[in-house]
C-alpha cells in the first residue's frame, strides 16, 4: 500500500517558514509568495485534489485560512512556486483559488501579530472523490472547508511554524 504524502522543498515539515512566504498585507513585509508543494501516493478513486493552508493559532477565535485551492485535476502532483499569485496564472488548468481570510482569491502569506508565539501553519492536500466541487466561486472558506471535507477520501499534511519579531 502506498502512503499519501505531502512535502515542500521550500518549507521543512516541523521546521520554520522562511520570511519570503510572509504576507505583504496587514503591516507584514514579505514577498507573499506561495511555496512549491508536492504530493504522491494518492489513493485509487481520486478524481481531484484540494490544497489548504490554515493557521489554528490566529487570534480570531476560528483560526485563519491562508490558502484554499480546489478542482486540481487528479493528474497533478504538485503546485509550482507562486502558484498562489492573484489571477491564478501559475495554477494547473481547471484549478481555482477560493477567497481566503484576507478576502483575496490568492495565497495570503503568514502574518502573525508581532511578538506572538510562533504560529502553526497546517499545509494539507485532500484527495477528493469528485472532479469538481459544487460551490460558487465566491464561497466562504467555511463552505469550502465543508465541501472539501465532505468529499475527502484521504489527506496528507505537514505543519511548520512562523513568528514575527
Amino acid at each position: 500500500m502506498t502512503t499519501f504524502t505531502l512535502t515542500s522543498p521550500d518549507i521543512p515539515a516541523g521546521g520554520t517558514i522562511a520570511p519570503v512566504f510572509e504576507s505583504d498585507m496587514f503591516g507584514c513585509g514579505g514577498a507573499n509568495a506561495s511555496p512549491v508543494l508536492q504530493w504522491s501516493g494518492a489513493p485509487e478513486g481520486t478524481q481531484s485534489f484540494a490544497v489548504t493552508v490554515y493557521d489554528p493559532d490566529a487570534p480570531t477565535g476560528s483560526g485563519w485560512w491562508h490558502w484554499m485551492v480546489v478542482d486540481i485535476p487528479a493528474s497533478v502532483t504538485s503546485l509550482a512556486a507562486n502558484a498562489g499569485e492573484k489571477g491564478g496564472a501559475n495554477l494547473p488548468a481547471g484549478a481555482r483559488q477560493m477567497r481566503n481570510d484576507y478576502g483575496i482569491f490568492a495565497w495570503g502569506g503568514m502574518c502573525p501579530p508581532p511578538g506572538d508565539k510562533p504560529h502553526r501553519y497546517i499545509f494539507t492536500v485532500h484527495a477528493l472523490s469528485v472532479a469538481k466541487l459544487d460551490m460558487p466561486d465566491d464561497a466562504t472558506t467555511a463552505i469550502g472547508g465543508f465541501m472539501i471535507n465532505a468529499n475527502t477520501i484521504a489527506k496528507a499534511s505537514f505543519t511548520s511554524t512562523y513568528a514575527r519579531a
